[in-house]
């Protein structure tokens, strides 16, 4: 297996699903978007698609506005059942986002925090699913 598959397989992703990804910029992870379509065989969907995904890859940086708000936007546009993988800057990066911070939002938000990893060289992820504790 590739080091590059290796990245979307940590994280879960299986061939057939569909990911959606919101908050690209010049700083994410090119690795790890192109593991995720490898192993998923499908495109990411960009965020001004219409179509639901089974994942979203929320790419979320301090600086990008209200988590709660951004998390509840990528949970409307998830499938019954379907999670969001919330990638912030590693701690020291520019845009590190507090672990408090993450866990407060995506309470508010209706999601449960079920594991993080690191996800790449600057990033670090952390896997949400809808439903309350």
């Amino acid at each position: 297996m590739s080091d590059e598959r290796a990245l979307a397989d940590r994280l879960g992703f299986t061939r057939g699903q569909q990911a959606l990804e919101i908050g690209f910029d010049d700083d994410t992870d090119a690795a790890l978007r192109d593991s995720v379509e490898e192993v998923t065989g499908q495109e990411l969907l960009d965020e001004d698609s219409d179509e639901e995904a089974d994942v979203v890859l929320l790419w979320f940086r301090e600086d990008d506005g209200d988590l709660t708000d951004t998390l509840v936007d990528a949970g409307s546009r998830l499938v019954e059942g379907g999670t969001v993988w919330l990638l912030t800057p590693k701690v020291g990066r520019d845009g590190y986002v507090e672990p408090s911070d993450i866990t407060e939002a995506a309470d508010t938000a209706g999601f449960n925090a079920m594991k993080s990893v690191a996800a790449g060289a600057d990033w670090s992820g952390t896997k949400l699913a809808a439903g309350r504790h």
